[in-house]
């Protein structure tokens, strides 16, 4: 099932399955912002990605010295969410902790996402809640794909020095960090900038990344406040994917424990957080 909302500006469509995110559409123009999901090149269009971001070696992990099996990308984005609050301009999502989550990831949550619309933007809220009495080692990731051309490019809004790292056959991290950016703004999406996996940037200090095109005035103003940003496509494909992470993928070094994951977070008993993202449109 797919919940609409709608302001004066933009209509709004989420699925059930995954609170995914499925149309970002201007009512003055009638352009669709966001990837269609054609299964014959990539099914996805809005991933959640908790509590793993990309690939666990072996897609496995140990906590408190028992042995977990979990799929890429974690539990939430192929299961249901509950809409449990809707506006004429926002939707709100629920998912918890289940028998079956238990059974790959032994905490008790709640995974709200709240979808707004606000003008010509859309707001994304995630909020995670720790229901334990114990802590909660857990990562965040988002991953909306959104429509372009070969040639278009991603543009910072000041000049940075951005490193990039890559992953390999495995989805797993090379640990070769090189400079995609040296004091430059433009990521030029061409043929061949997906042929080795994601970029996966940090270092940057603006968090606000743009998508321009040559060929029209319409830009989508990508504001964020992650420590990772992964940028991904299927090579040659119509869409770009910009990913705000906080966590990242395992590499080929066997870790004892989730806790000691690179980019793991802790949240106490009983405490939530939030991340969020923002999609500024100009026509």
């Amino acid at each position: 099932m797919i919940y609409t909302a709608e302001n004066e500006f933009f209509s709004l469509g989420v699925k059930e399955m995954g609170a995914e995110l499925t149309s970002l559409k201007s009512k003055k123009t009638g352009t669709e912002y966001i990837w269609c999901g054609n299964t014959d090149i990539w099914y996805g269009q809005s991933p959640i990605l908790f509590p793993v971001i990309g690939r666990l070696l072996d897609d496995k992990y140990r906590l408190n010295g028992v042995e977990y099996a979990m799929e890429k990308h974690g539990i939430v984005r192929k299961k249901p969410f509950k809409l449990v609050e809707k506006t004429s301009n926002s939707l709100t999502f629920l998912q918890s902790d289940d028998e079956v989550s238990l059974k790959s990831y032994p905490y008790h949550f709640d995974l709200f996402v709240t979808f707004k619309l606000e003008d010509t933007s859309l707001q994304v809220t995630h909020k995670v809640v720790n229901k334990n009495d114990s802590v909660m080692y857990y990562s965040f990731g988002a991953h909306p794909a959104f429509n372009c051309e070969i040639g278009d490019y991603l543009e910072f809004d000041t000049p940075q020095t951005v490193l990039n790292e890559q992953i390999d056959e495995d989805s797993l991290l090379i640990d070769n960090q090189v400079e995609l950016l040296k004091n430059e703004k433009r990521i030029t999406i061409e043929k061949n900038t997906f042929d080795n996996d994601a970029l996966i940037l940090s270092g940057y200090t603006d968090k606000v990344i743009s998508l321009k095109s040559e060929n029209h005035d319409r830009v989508v103003r990508f504001l964020f406040d992650s420590p990772v940003l992964g940028i991904w496509a299927k090579p040659n494909a119509p869409y770009v994917c910009i990913e705000p992470w906080w966590g990242i993928n395992d590499n080929h070094d066997k870790k004892s424990d989730l806790s000691e994951k690179r980019g793991i977070m802790a949240l106490e008993p009983g405490a939530e957080k939030s991340f969020c993202w923002c999609a500024e449109i100009t026509e």
